[in-house]
């Protein structure tokens, strides 16, 4: 293949996936527009009403629980970030799916949904099947459907950034962090009036450290599955539509909903319950790697077509190539290769091929400035290697 044929393979591939590509907020004939804001205005607004109702009497507890949560947010907002190591997202549509998830998902959406087949569990079953298996088959169905409508609308909001089933997964798992946190903390705030309201804060507090241990395998983990299942039910320009993998990732966050939240029942009040906890979290953990493995493919083939003339005209090596364009054991091996010594400038040569590779994915593979300046550092780390 000859070094155009490359160059124009890389054109195609940073179309393709939408590397670079920014979204357009102001499209005010998009009916998803008006239906994302809508609804995320309702649920502002009954967070707000929320807060007014026992802010007063719980203030302490309130911002307490809001402060735990929000470190929690900055951590897994930065891992999620991490992840996202090809065609990242912008911020601005990432900070949009948290919004979703906090606001419209919850309240506008679950809520109502919950309520509404609780209240049918009980007249068609009974009040005490409600109560055992209510949350395990209502909750599934309303929060994930929830937070997958915001990626469905997100998805024809944004249709030049979001392109393949890993942008339905990262998306979908900033929608289930807003679902998170938010929801956290209102429930930390409705139970400052348990016991009586002795100990607000302690009650509060005793609420936020539960749902702490559980949060990372919940709803960040279902939603991202759901998220990818949603783009591969629509399909897009550069994600053949595959309706099987969707209906299937979808059912699969689902169930995996389903049987958490059913753990109460299955165990049926014994200390097995700590069993199938561990169970499920395991579980649940393969899982959600084994999806991210598989739907992360297109990006990294279109990463690898990227900086593959950056291979042939000898800005970075086949090995770093490999690297740049694999999996975490392959930068591993990378870094590791050269000694102790060299895998800090190892590390580095691969920070500054990534950044090269955003500079170009932005630019459309053209030349600007900011991808002179990555291949200046990759230059850099290199000179410095023979420095050495």
């Amino acid at each position: 293949m000859t070094g155009q044929d490359l160059l124009d393979r890389r054109a195609r591939s940073a179309d393709a996936v939408g590397w670079g590509a920014r979204v357009n907020w102001n499209q005010p004939r998009n009916a998803c527009l008006w239906v994302f804001v809508a609804t995320i205005a309702y649920g502002v607004w009954y967070t707000i009403s929320q807060v007014r109702s026992q802010g007063p009497a719980y203030g302490t507890a309130l911002s307490i629980s809001a402060l735990i949560f929000t470190v929690y947010a900055v951590l897994f907002w930065w891992f999620t970030t991490r992840i996202d190591r090809y065609s990242r997202q912008p911020v601005d549509l990432r900070v949009a799916a948290f919004v979703w998830g906090g606001f419209a998902a919850t309240w506008a959406i679950a809520l109502q949904g919950n309520t509404a087949l609780l209240g049918l569990y009980s007249k068609l079953g009974s009040q005490q099947f409600a109560i055992d298996w209510g949350a395990g088959l209502a909750a599934p169905f309303m929060e994930e459907l929830g937070k997958g409508s915001g990626v469905l609308l997100l998805l024809f909001i944004a249709r030049r950034v979001i392109r393949t089933a890993f942008d339905g997964f990262v998306i979908g798992a900033f929608v289930g962090l807003g679902f998170e946190i938010i929801e956290d903390i209102l429930y930390s705030l409705q139970a400052a009036p348990s016991n009586f309201g002795v100990d607000p804060v302690g009650s509060s507090i005793h609420i936020a450290l539960l749902r702490l241990g559980t949060g990372f395998t919940s709803h960040i983990l279902y939603s991202a599955i759901f998220g990818a299942g949603v783009v591969y039910l629509v399909g897009t320009v550069a994600q053949r539509r595959r309706i099987g993998r969707g209906l299937i990732l979808c059912a699969i966050a689902m169930v995996l909903h389903g049987v958490w939240d059913s753990n109460g029942a299955l165990a049926g009040g014994s200390a097995f319950i700590f069993v199938l906890l561990a169970g499920e979290i395991i579980l649940a953990g393969i899982i959600v790697v084994i999806v991210y493995h598989v739907v992360v493919e297109p990006e990294r083939s279109a990463m690898r077509d990227l900086m593959a003339p950056e291979a042939e005209n000898g800005t970075i090596t086949e090995e770093e190539l490999t690297a740049v364009a694999g999996a975490w054991k392959q930068r591993r091996t990378f870094r590791r290769a050269g000694g102790v010594l060299d895998r800090r400038r190892r590390a580095h040569r691969l920070e500054a091929a990534r950044d090269l590779a955003d500079a170009l994915g932005s630019a459309g593979g053209e030349e600007t400035e900011r991808t002179a300046f990555a291949r200046a550092e990759l230059a850099r780390f290199e000179a410095t290697s023979s420095a050495t």
